[in-house]
């Protein structure tokens, strides 16, 4: 065989592992919150770890909430020439113009955990029922409250629809009680640190409260801290939101009455095999843009019978 047709059969036997390489090459660009929140960082972890079993490199980013970053980071992921970008959005609002933008350079952008208010620009939005899992969580918080007493509500982000949809599923439940008092209602952002300092002054204007109605995690959990700096966490209703592995420990503990898992992890890799199909079909394997997960209810009883594998991963 001369030269040239030992070239030319190289080529043809590289090919397969030509197109393999360049898939691997193939990059989707995934953008969450922050990372320090467990959350967010199952989130972020979920989403790369399916992309790259599909075939493609990943990188994760960060916006903390900052719509500057957040654009900032669209701009990385179009320079990169990304084939989707998996966002979980800064704000409702603020965040519509940097997926406009990664829109009008024709990378397809799907939406988890926290909607944008402008449906037509992503392709799918992938959210926690949020409604269902507040009421679920207000039954619960009733349940071992009783129909009677006081308590305060920490208040998540503002600028995240989230936060107003689950306080109001809060408020539909808890206003068939009226012996039921709140006594105030404090933003905490998200944050355990402000959740617990909101904690604090909301105790020191209301020190018999007998309950706390959280909507997340972490800011119920620096209530937890600063009602045990005082001495008044014992026999105190608490309850969560999102499911984290130390809010299930609080729950062990007695300490966090309830938490309700967020599907964090089943939205996360579905986004992504979404994302995936587009790519490779140009089809919607869903054709609703708005997709909602619904939450499950995390207390004493739940972990008698489940168990989990993985963060925000519930196994019978």
């Amino acid at each position: 065989m001369n030269l040239f047709k030992r070239t030319i059969l190289a080529s043809v036997l590289a090919l397969p592992f030509m197109a393999q390489s360049a898939m691997a090459d193939d990059l989707i660009s995934i953008i969450v919150n922050d990372p320090s929140n467990p959350y967010w960082l199952a989130e972020g972890n979920v989403a790369k770890a399916t992309a790259e079993k599909l075939g493609y490199s990943a990188n994760v980013g960060a916006h903390k909430g900052d719509t500057n970053t957040e654009s900032n980071l669209v701009d990385t992921a179009i320079t990169n020439q990304a084939k989707a970008i998996i966002l979980d959005p800064a704000n409702a609002d603020g965040s519509i113009g940097a997926v406009k933008k990664a829109v009008d350079a024709g990378i397809p952008v799907f939406i988890i955990n926290a909607e944008i208010n402008q449906t037509g620009l992503a392709k799918a939005q992938l959210v926690s029922n949020n409604a269902q899992g507040a009421a679920l969580g207000a039954m619960a918080w009733v349940d071992a409250m009783g129909d009677k007493g006081s308590y305060v509500e920490l208040f998540g982000a503002p600028s995240d629809n989230n936060a107003q949809t689950r306080s109001n599923g809060f408020e539909t439940v808890l206003s068939q009680y009226p012996d039921l008092k709140k006594k105030a209602q404090e933003v905490a952002n998200w944050d355990r640190t402000q959740g617990y300092n909101k904690m604090q002054s909301m105790l020191q204007a209301n020190p018999d409260i007998n309950g706390v109605i959280s909507g997340n995690d972490e800011m119920a959990l620096g209530a937890i801290a600063a009602l045990k700096e005082a001495g008044k966490l014992e026999g105190k209703v608490i309850g969560g939101f999102d499911g984290s592995p130390d809010a299930v420990e609080a729950v062990k503990a007695g300490e966090l009455t309830y938490t309700v898992l967020q599907p964090v992890a089943i939205f996360a890799e579905e986004a992504v095999r979404q994302a995936d199909e587009y790519i490779k079909t140009g089809k919607l394997k869903v054709t609703e843009e708005k997709q909602l997960f619904d939450c499950i209810l995390v207390d004493s009883n739940v972990l008698d019978v489940y168990s989990f594998s993985g963060p925000f991963q519930l196994d019978r």
